[in-house]
């Protein structure tokens, strides 16, 4: 009894300890061998949630024609006061939860801790609220280029080649849902996700980052500190 007592307390209290261990090495641990072009003049907003992060891509020239699809389902990138487009990645039982977290079902977060199928957030954002302190950084247009290329290449299309929409409510009036490609769990998380949408970008950043606060660490490191040298 004793000793199944010690593994228990091991892996109840031990598991989550070596997660964050490791997602903080992964923080600090880049394979990449991009570079910050500091006289990019693409800047990107990463906008933080309790959980996890969000993109916030500008609506310029480039981003209102790779992303022009979005407009067919609802979403107003044309709007005389949109100034951003949000696009998130995530569990589908969980991220289209609507309401507190306290309205997640016990399914939904088995599911993405074990594994569930991912879905892509896109919204449509005004000026943001001056105590918002998104993270950000620059990218040049070939970087840029590549980010909205990977991002677009995420969202799961039909057999028609059109994008495949999820009937669900949203957070807002004017987000929606979309299949994703990929499965969500516990080692490939929305954070993961942004890590390697940075990477495919062509810049250097955390080889995994499960948590927000590797997150925010790993662009401490490669990517505020980088465009200040």
């Amino acid at each position: 009894m004793r000793r199944a007592g010690f593994w228990l307390v091991l892996i109840v209290f031990g598991g989550p300890l070596l997660y964050a261990l490791v997602a903080t090495l992964g923080a600090l641990t880049s394979l990449s061998d991009g570079q910050v072009d500091a006289t990019g003049d693409t800047e990107v907003l990463l906008i933080s949630g309790p959980i996890h992060y969000d993109f916030l891509l500008p609506l310029n020239e480039a981003t209102l024609d790779r992303f022009s699809e979005l407009e067919t389902h609802g979403l107003p990138l044309k709007h005389p006061n949109a100034r951003w487009l949000l696009v998130g990645w995530g569990a589908r039982d969980f991220y289209t939860t609507t309401g507190s977290y306290s309205d997640v079902s016990l399914r939904a977060v088995l599911r993405g801790v074990f594994g569930d199928k991912a879905v892509i957030r896109t919204d449509v954002l005004g000026e943001l609220h001056p105590d918002a302190n998104p993270l950000h950084f620059v990218m040049n247009a070939a970087q840029y280029n590549q980010l909205l290329h990977a991002m677009n290449n995420t969202i799961e299309r039909r057999s028609d080649g059109s994008l495949a929409v999820l009937d669900t409510p949203g957070f807002t009036d004017t987000d929606r849902f979309f299949a994703a490609k990929g499965n969500f769990n516990l080692f490939a998380t929305c954070n993961t996700w942004v890590g390697q949408m940075i990477r495919k970008a062509g810049l250097p950043f955390g080889a995994w980052v499960p948590l927000p606060f590797a997150v925010t660490l790993s662009h401490r490191v490669f990517l505020r500190e980088a465009r200040t040298n």
